[in-house]
């Protein structure tokens, strides 16, 4: 079996302004991937599960090496209106702040959302400093009717939700 770096090394390339096919890296890969979730997920498409939110959470913050901490909104029937990536951190933490995750909110008309971030040690075990901020984002959303469904930790291929663990 083939393994993920040899692949990048010696199969993907991508072509510049002039026509040149150059190996891509690791970093543009991912940000293609990105991409063409964008491109694949359109408003109105259903988050009815856990499965198709680890998929698409997945792709959208896997590989920084820093942490991102974003938000999926979702209508009163739990079809996407939005994602953002609100916050920026370092290798192992973000600073979140819950008026600017209500700010999204409110001017996307979420009827609920979804929160997520990633883990760049590869570990997917929830924190307590993640189990505390769920916990003041559920409360400051609650306030403008806005329901916290749930908070995702994405590790590479390592997904945890907190609500499946009853945390949220």
């Amino acid at each position: 079996m083939m393994q993920f770096s040899s692949l990048i090394d010696s199969s993907l390339f991508l072509r510049d302004e002039q026509g040149q096919y150059l190996p891509a890296t690791r970093e543009q890969i991912l940000e293609i991937a990105r991409r063409v979730v964008d491109l694949q997920v359109r408003d109105g498409m259903l988050f009815s599960s856990p499965a198709v939110v680890k998929s698409f959470l997945g792709t959208k913050l896997a590989g920084y090496e820093r942490e991102v901490f974003g938000m999926l909104s979702l209508d009163t029937r739990h079809r996407f209106l939005d994602f953002a990536e609100l916050f920026h951190g370092t290798i192992d933490g973000a600073e979140v702040h819950p008026r600017e995750v209500v700010k999204r909110a409110l001017k996307v008309n979420a009827a609920a959302v979804i929160i997520a971030h990633n883990h760049p040690s590869g570990d997917a075990e929830p924190s307590a400093a993640d189990r505390a901020v769920t916990a003041r984002l559920k409360q400051a959303l609650a306030l403008v009717d806005v329901r916290l469904l749930d908070h995702f930790v994405v590790a590479g291929p390592n997904i945890m939700s907190l609500a499946e663990r009853g945390w949220v």
